[in-house]
């Protein structure tokens, strides 16, 4: 035990040291850029608090950590597809996703003996424990954050869809009617307007557009979305109508949603039974037989004093 220990010790303090060493040399190269390219003079020192430079230093902190954890190509794939479906299109966010998993494992490591958790837990255990949580506590948030996502666009596709029809309706094309949406619903639907915009964009750079109308149902990674994907597609390589197609597709949306919540609500009878078996019915039993049991024993008692 006392050997398994010293090397979890040992090692923990080589990767540590090698996370300094980066990080100082990061520093030191971003003290050489300071000044070769000094900042300007209007710039005093409360500029570093804003939230730009917030995010900045946040992304200086932990980027450093990114060499320490060895990644193959392959999972640096798939986390870029779950950061772009999460929001986050940057090369940096690959960087700092990868520094944050050696960075929290090493934070929580410091916060072990400090929050008496050894108490409760053999150290070596705990520190193990704490290893494992922060290395996968990453991936749960970029989880959490992806389906939050997903669950926006979801829901806010209904209403972006019925007012391009009525943009399309108006005598718009479907790129000037997707533009006025994305710019209308940009305060009420952030991250379908944020898709929507790269749609456009991808357009203005010369991207065909079915290709850049697959490349919104890639990046969302949702059913409804490619199903929108493939009938736009389809009323384009046919000529038929894409206001008609919309407006058919966000009543099919709204029905099936309507569907979902009356199964949700079909559902919550049987659900009540557990909690019915286990929980309330034991109390009216109690309630109900309680006195009469009582009088029950006391009348025993008499007769067999």
């Amino acid at each position: 035990m006392g050997l398994a220990l010293f090397a979890f010790l040992a090692i923990f303090l080589l990767i540590g040291s090698a996370g300094l060493l980066i990080f100082y040399r990061a520093a030191m190269m971003q003290r050489l850029s300071a000044v070769i390219a000094p900042h300007a003079d209007g710039e005093g020192w409360w500029s570093r608090f804003k939230p730009n430079r917030a995010g900045e230093s946040i992304k200086a902190v932990v980027q450093p950590f990114d060499k320490v954890l060895p990644k193959s190509p392959q999972e640096v794939s798939v986390a870029q597809k779950r950061l772009i479906r999460a929001g986050f299109r940057e090369d940096a966010h690959v960087r700092i996703l990868y520094g944050a998993k050696v960075l929290v494992p090493l934070l929580l490591c410091v916060l072990v003996p400090i929050s008496g958790v050894t108490r409760q837990l053999s150290p070596f255990y705990a520190y193990v424990l704490a290893l494992a949580l922060g290395y996968l506590a990453p991936d749960f948030w970029l989880g959490r954050r992806m389906k939050r996502r997903q669950t926006n666009i979801r829901l806010g596709l209904p209403d972006f869809l019925d007012l391009m029809v009525v943009c399309i309706e108006a005598g718009l094309s479907l790129d000037q009617a997707l533009s006025r949406t994305a710019g209308e619903m940009e305060e009420s639907q952030p991250e379908l307007s944020d898709e929507v915009r790269l749609v456009i964009l991808e357009q203005r750079h010369g991207r065909p557009r079915l290709d850049a109308w697959r490349n919104l149902a890639e990046r969302v990674d949702l059913e409804v979305v490619r199903t929108l994907v493939a009938s736009i597609v389809q009323a384009d390589q046919f000529g038929t109508s894409i206001a008609k197609t919309l407006r058919v597709y966000s009543e099919g949306l709204r029905t099936r949603r309507r569907q979902q919540v009356e199964e949700m609500a079909a559902k919550t009878a049987v659900k009540l039974v557990f909690p019915l078996v286990f929980f309330i019915f034991p109390t009216l039993f109690i309630v109900a037989l309680g006195p009469s049991l009582l009088a029950i024993q006391d009348s025993f008692q008499k007769y067999f004093k």
